[in-house]
């Protein structure tokens, strides 16, 4: 036996918690496990630490970024730490991934210091997998700190010019088949490409709009941190740390969170010139309510009536809350398009803005980017189609069509409004580009594709057609 004295044994330190990380963690399961959207999961989860008394704005501020920013940026993150395991990415239980995602974030993503980005994760780790995973995670993650974002993806990425879709891909954190969807759509060059990933990539300003009869820009203007909106007359942009939930008019319903490209499409379908009467509305895919709320104000400024309907139960309520109070006259349904309850030739305006794989949205719902897969798109198609099909036959002779969908997506925008017009020899398209007066970068029309890169919105598309027979 050795004669050496046995060094004692270090007592055992309980992981401290960090309140922070730790609801960021749960935010992350909360999207991997139950498919949930970070922006529905985080808000109660931040309401729910602020009551415990556990955060203040700076905590929350804190853990929002952890989130988002892990998520827009984990295709980049995946890559990197991949090269840092000695194992496939599938074989690492989800819960540790996430917490190497939210680590490598922290390191490569933020201005935290190395060292505290470190050690915050391990003990992260500790509290939420145990010690024998946090030591993984702290092998790891000593491996991913050793270079800098630049550095790693100068070796994770191929180079541009041996193939430009995986380096885009890998160093804008996009699926690959969505950089090459996007770059169709977009059409020109490399520089065009890169700005709108790394627009994908950036925190959008929170938008209001001021429903008309209810709200002004003026009284929304008063807030904090509020200046005018870009494009619509009826947008007001809430600067960094703009809280909508502290504007009364929003509380109230007289004014709502709103992209300014949903405005947009909805003033460009009021604006859209008719032959005859307006006096008949119709919202055919309303939920959750945006939309249908500001083009109701504008109708009943006219003396018009809108009537909004929604296949889903739960988002006709939505829709229903939305136009509470509006000032004219409205009816929310639940009614599927495809089989609407409507009389053909009955309206005047008819939008359709319809269920999409939602690509124009990243910004906003960075999760999705890694749900959607290219086989999506063929189980929109039909449907897509069918209800353009429907608006068509609701819009009466002279009458307005405005189909639009939030994805810049070929095959949702201008394959499906080809599609059905060969088919429909009654209706003709519309140049829908001065119907947005004062937006630059529309292209060569008749239909319009907004850009967040361009324009500072939501990638909406708008097709405007009138049935003429």
């Amino acid at each position: 036996m050795s004669d050496q004295p046995r060094r004692p044994r270090k007592p055992y330190r309980r992981p401290q918690k960090d309140p922070v990380r730790i609801l960021a963690f749960e935010a992350l399961r909360a999207v991997d496990e139950r498919d949930a959207y970070a922006n529905l999961v985080l808000p109660p989860l931040l309401r729910k630490a602020r009551e415990k008394g556990d955060f203040d704005g700076r905590d929350a501020a804190l853990a929002t970024e952890l989130v988002y920013g892990t998520l827009r940026r984990q295709g980049t993150y995946d890559a990197v730490i991949a090269a840092c395991v000695d194992r496939p990415l599938r074989d690492v239980d989800p819960p540790v991934l996430d917490v190497l995602s939210l680590g490598a974030h922290q390191l490569l993503g933020t201005r935290i210091p190395t060292h505290a980005a470190v050690s915050a994760s391990v003990e992260l780790a500790r509290v939420v997998l145990g010690d024998g995973r946090a030591k993984f995670v702290n092998a790891v993650l000593r491996k991913v700190a050793q270079d800098d974002l630049d550095s790693w993806l100068a070796k994770v990425a191929p180079p541009y010019d041996d193939d430009p879709e995986d380096h885009l891909a890998v160093v804008h954190s996009h699926p690959r088949w969505i950089v090459s969807a996007l770059w169709d759509s977009l059409g020109g060059g490399r520089a065009g490409i890169e700005e709108l990933l790394e627009a994908d990539n950036e925190r959008p300003e929170v938008t209001l709009v001021a429903r008309p009869g209810r709200a002004t820009t003026d009284e929304l203007l008063r807030e904090d941190a509020a200046v005018p909106g870009r494009w619509s007359p009826y947008a007001v942009r809430l600067a960094e740390g703009g809280e909508p939930g502290a504007v009364d008019a929003v509380r109230e319903g007289r004014a709502g969170v709103q992209d300014e490209g949903s405005q947009l499409v909805a003033l460009a379908l009021a604006n859209a010139p008719l032959e005859g009467r307006d006096e008949k509305w119709l919202d055919g895919c309303a939920g959750p309510g945006g939309k249908a709320a500001l083009l109701a104000a504008l109708a009943a400024e006219r003396g018009a009536a809108l009537l909004a309907a929604e296949k889903q139960p739960h988002r006709a309520g939505l829709v229903a809350k939305a136009l509470d109070g509006n000032p004219g006259p409205y009816q929310v349904i639940t009614a599927d398009g495809t089989r609407p309850p409507w009389r053909a030739g009955s309206f005047d305006r008819v939008l359709m803005d319809v269920p999409c794989t939602g690509l124009g949205a990243l910004r906003r719902r960075p999760e999705a980017r890694w749900r959607r897969r290219p086989q999506d798109l063929e189980g929109f198609a039909p449907l897509q189609r069918a209800l353009l099909h429907t608006a068509l036959n609701a819009v009466r002779v002279g009458g307005v069509v405005g189909y639009a969908t939030c994805s810049p997506h070929l095959a949702e925008t201008r394959a499906v409004v080809d599609d059905v017009l060969k088919q429909r020899p009654e209706a003709e398209l519309l140049d829908a580009r001065p119907l947005l007066p004062g937006l630059p970068d529309l292209g060569d029309g008749p239909d319009v594709q907004l850009w967040p890169h361009l324009h500072g919105t939501d990638a909406m598309y708008l097709a405007v057609i009138r049935r003429t027979g």
